[in-house]
């Protein structure tokens, strides 16, 4: 009996270990065939799946396009610009704007890290931009975004004066197959990625409620800002207290009661409920889609494509009946019942994300008892501040530029200047700085000593 138990043990020890090893077999199997369905639903893991859900190539398609595919291909989840390109015209005639038209450049090149694919900025000017300048904007490039993001200053005549609003028109028809997004707008309205994104999302939205072959009725608006800073105090570290009740005013808007003299509900009943619209269209900008530019050419009465003056009065025809010609081209063209008679759309829901902060900050003051101030004459002498020894970006610039060696961009990838200026708007500025615009550009985008000496933006034509 003890020999026979000896036996059996010496066979029961083999079998379990056989056992265990299968068991180990089984069990990994297992853990392995879930960890491999796991990383193909969530290719990037399940720490964050907020990133790994942006990090997915979306292609957003114009609303015209019909394919369950592309449908597919964006769900209303996903990030609105990625893959996108987009056009942006800023008329900007002088200089008078520069620090707004700075924080406006950079709201956009923003953009160049929100997914889209292309962002090409264009700024409609009639000044020739001196080469400091243009070397400080190239500072300003974000090296990682220079194959997505492009800005080009296309130089027009001085005479077109009112009318370099115009300009964006024919230039958005011409790359009307080249990009999917085209925003127009004056050069002191900072525009942020997430306004674009509520844009192309509301857009989509739109299309959803009412149809495609209604949603060119409708356009997304926008509405402009400022913020009411008292007047009467300078606000320093003694006063900064004055700001505690200094909020957010859409000085355009002013209208009692609000609903339905500043704004009212859409009497289309798909909207009705979700959107409003704003009695005043004045927008100093716009935003539209390559299907929704398409569809307004072809609009009866609107011809969206073709420029024209603003109206002007019955018995003086030189006055403007519907505000001037920057106001028709950027809202009243679009948004007027006896014109394109698109339909301004805002979401209650998400008002706040189709909201522009407008950068001089001076227009509130037209309201209440503000508007009776003393205005400026021309003549005063501003003090900027400089004789306290502020450093300046461009000062601190060139020091940089001075004291280590530039290296040159081959092939130069930077701000690009076009002169499109006529014969009768040539002058002897504009033929020199387009001359050192060109050595710069074939220098690589490298400073010489004597551009270094060229600051002033404001010189004798």
């Amino acid at each position: 009996p003890s020999k026979k138990k000896s036996t059996n043990s010496s066979i029961a020890i083999p079998v379990a270990l056989l056992a265990f090893l299968l068991g180990c077999i089984i069990s990994t199997t297992i853990v392995l065939n879930l960890a491999v369905n796991s990383s193909q639903s969530n290719p990037g893991g399940n720490e964050n799946p907020i990133r790994d859900a942006g990090e997915r190539r979306v292609i957003y398609i114009s609303p015209g396009d019909s394919s369950e595919e592309h449908r597919g291909a964006a769900p209303s989840s996903s990030n609105p610009l990625e893959g996108i390109r987009i056009l942006v015209a800023i008329a900007a005639y002088d200089f008078s704007q520069i620090p707004h038209l700075e924080e406006v450049l950079d709201a956009y090149q923003d953009l160049c890290v929100t997914g889209a694919s292309k962002v090409d900025v264009v700024i409609h000017a009639t000044v020739a931009y001196p080469v400091t300048l243009i070397d400080l904007l190239n500072s300003r490039l974000l090296p990682v975004c220079r194959d997505v993001f492009s800005l080009t200053v296309v130089l027009k005549s001085p005479s077109l004066r009112l009318h370099l609003v115009d300009c964006h028109r024919e230039l958005f028809y011409e790359k009307l197959d080249d990009y999917d997004l085209f925003i127009y707008t004056e050069d002191d309205i900072r525009v942020t990625p997430r306004t674009v994104g509520a844009y192309m999302a509301e857009t989509r939205n739109i299309q959803d409620l009412v149809g495609m072959e209604r949603s060119s009725d409708f356009n997304v608006g926008i509405v402009r800002y400022e913020y009411n800073w008292p007047n009467n105090v300078i606000i320093d570290d003694k006063t900064r207290h004055a700001t505690q009740n200094v909020t957010r005013v859409y000085w355009e808007h002013g209208r009692y009661p609000v609903f339905p003299e500043a704004a009212d509900r859409i009497k289309v009943k798909e909207l009705r409920d979700t959107h409003i619209q704003m009695t005043n269209h004045h927008q100093g900008m716009f935003l539209a889609t390559k299907y929704l530019l398409k569809a307004w050419k072809q609009r009866r009465g609107c011809e969206f494509d073709k420029v024209r003056d603003r109206p002007g009065m019955k018995n003086r025809p030189s006055q403007p009946s519907e505000g001037t010609q920057r106001v028709w081209m950027s809202s009243q063209m679009l948004y007027g019942g006896r014109h394109c008679n698109v339909q301004q759309v805002i979401p209650i829901e998400s008002f706040g994300t189709l909201t522009v902060l407008h950068l001089p900050n001076k227009n509130y003051r037209r309201v209440g008892h503000f508007r009776n101030r003393t205005f400026s004459d021309g003549t005063e002498r501003f003090d900027h501040g400089l004789s306290s020894g502020l450093l300046t970006a461009m000062n601190l610039h060139l020091e940089i530029r001075k004291n280590i060696k530039q290296r040159p961009r081959a092939p130069y990838d930077g701000v690009r200047m076009i002169d499109e200026v006529d014969r009768r708007g040539r002058t002897p500025l504009l033929e020199r700085r387009m001359q050192e615009y060109q050595a710069y550009v074939d220098r690589g985008g490298v400073l010489s000593e004597e551009d270094m000496k060229k600051t002033a933006l404001l010189e004798g034509r």
